[in-house]
């Protein structure tokens, strides 16, 4: 009994040591953000190929990664499933010869819009079958509101945060054109027209939805960035205009909203980025210069406790290293920068599950960073895990098949068609009857060579050709009676052998051709 009660009040010890070392801990973790820390300790590399990989999406759970670039490659990257070899799992290019522009996820990660150098944007689910196609546009049509979609190459598109089956697009011929899933693509909901300040056609270039939906922004070619409202079911007028946001002519490369719903960023090609304030919207709230843009599709993004802003850096002339750069939201002080790759940084993004950051560069490289404390799953399994092993003992040789009906003697042939046994029978020649070949040696299967191709002939045409002129003009008669007289007196081949026998010869002196008169008609 006193060993029993002593154990038990050992064991209750314990316990009561550990529940304070868990209050002490979850003491410890009040107030504590993970997002404090930039996730950089550790890093792999996906080798997406050679050219720019210009587009990179997530879906919500970060278990599979989407790259796209300028050579028309899309690939699936499935951290759950790789190993330390890091290979993806598929390939495809659902452009043909477009370079990819955008890729992103839907809400709930079922389908993947695919926006190209192309016309038309396209649907794929998650292991890259394409499920739908927006269709095209007739370019000769003026009224770009009345052709059935885009008629000129796609710059962007993004899904709708909060309804799934709804997402937008933007094209050179100057509108936005929003989508329902549930029609399967083959009709437009609705068109905007981004105009200028004289009226004219501005081109969208990087459009996005507010975190709540309600509204919808585009940033165009020259330098404004324009808003309407989602609710409405006509969008004519514009619920707030910016007109100098950036530089006239350049193109804007992205615009991304704050986790909270009241800060929007946009990075420029006139190397700049801006936060903007959608509550005081006239003025930005800061800005950054000399960030130095090369590529339409470099991005900004927001770090999920909003705190910071980051976006990558184009190499200039003369530079070895791209920067991954991050400013504060509130100050825009640069807090840091990262050292990626010897390439310009073009996409950016901080999941807030996985707690990593990605990054796309020029030279075809993805890069995943991530921390072994703060960080969950996404690059951390595959980064650990090693390559499959098999053991050669239990290796299966390959095996021998024998199908005794698949020789010949047993093979059953199928009925061709008409057209496959005419020329079948066209190249036998006794079905064929074709005719015989002329003999080329000195004779076969009974026939005589050519002439002058055996002895016999060859000695004719010497003796022939020996004092031979022929003139067509002579008559064959006269020329025979040529050598009668010689004949006669001097005999030398055929005569001497039947001269005892061979009777004298009478030759008519006319020409009974002349005297003859055929029989009159009756």
């Amino acid at each position: 009994m006193e060993m029993a009660s002593t154990s038990s009040t050992s064991n209750y010890s314990e316990n009561e040591e550990k529940d304070n070392d868990d209050e002490q801990d979850g003491d410890d973790l009040i107030g504590y953000n993970r997002y404090d820390t930039v996730p950089s300790s550790r890093e792999i590399e996906l080798i997406h190929g050679n050219k720019t990989v210009s587009a990179l999406a997530l879906d919500p759970n970060g278990s599979r990664l989407v790259s796209g670039g300028y050579d028309y490659d899309v690939r699936f990257w499935d951290f759950q499933g790789m190993d330390s070899r890091l290979e993806s799992f598929r390939t495809i290019q659902p452009c043909e010869c477009h370079p990819i522009k955008n890729l992103e996820y839907s809400s709930n990660g079922d389908l993947i819009l695919v926006v190209s150098g192309n016309c038309q944007a396209k649907i794929v689910d998650r292991d890259g079958y394409v499920k739908m196609e927006c269709p095209k546009g007739d370019q000769y049509i003026r009224d770009m509101a009345r052709t059935k979609g885009h008629t000129a190459m796609l710059n962007f598109g993004c899904w709708h945060p909060r309804e799934r089956s709804e997402l937008m697009t933007s094209s050179n011929d100057g509108t936005l054109r929003i989508w329902t899933v549930e029609n399967e693509l083959k009709e437009q909901k609705a068109v905007i027209k981004c105009r200028n300040q004289g009226g004219l056609k501005a081109i969208p270039n990087a459009i996005n939805y507010s975190k709540d939906g309600l509204l919808i922004t585009a940033a165009c070619t020259d330098g404004s960035i324009q808003a309407w409202d989602h609710r409405r079911k006509v969008y004519v007028n514009n619920s707030f205009l910016i007109r100098n946001a950036h530089q006239n002519g350049s193109e804007t490369s992205s615009l991304t909203f704050s986790y909270d719903g009241k800060y929007f960023a946009t990075r420029g090609m006139d190397e700049t980025l801006k936060l903007w304030d959608i509550r005081n919207y006239k003025t930005c709230v800061n800005s950054v210069n000399n960030l130095f843009n090369l590529f339409p599709n470099t991005d900004c993004s927001f770090s999920p406790d909003d705190r910071l802003i980051l976006t990558g850096v184009s190499l200039q002339k003369g530079e070895d290293i791209g920067y991954l750069k991050f400013f504060n939201r509130d100050t825009f002080e640069l807090e840091g920068e990262m050292k990626v790759a010897p390439a310009s940084v073009i996409r950016s993004m901080w999941h807030p599950k996985l707690n990593q950051i990605i990054v796309s560069t020029s030279n075809g490289i993805v890069k995943t960073y991530y921390d072994d404390k703060l960080s969950e799953r996404g690059a951390k399994l595959c980064a650990v895990r090693t390559k499959k092993r098999y053991n050669d003992s239990f290796a299966v040789s390959e095996p021998q098949i024998i199908a005794p009906h698949a020789l010949p003697m047993y093979k059953q042939e199928k009925k061709k068609s008409w057209k496959v046994e005419m020329m079948k029978a066209r190249k036998d020649p006794v079905k064929s009857r074709r005719p015989d070949l002329p003999v080329t040696g000195p004779g076969q299967g009974g026939r005589i060579a050519s002439t002058g191709s055996t002895y016999a002939s060859f000695m004719a045409q010497k003796f022939a050709a020996k004092n031979r002129k022929i003139d067509s003009n002579e008559d064959p008669r006269e020329a025979l009676l040529k050598f009668a007289k010689k004949a006669a007196e001097d005999p030398y081949w055929v005569a001497p052998a039947y001269q005892t026998t061979q009777p004298k010869p009478i030759f008519s002196e006319t020409n009974e051709e002349e005297d003859y008169e055929p029989p009159a008609k009756k």
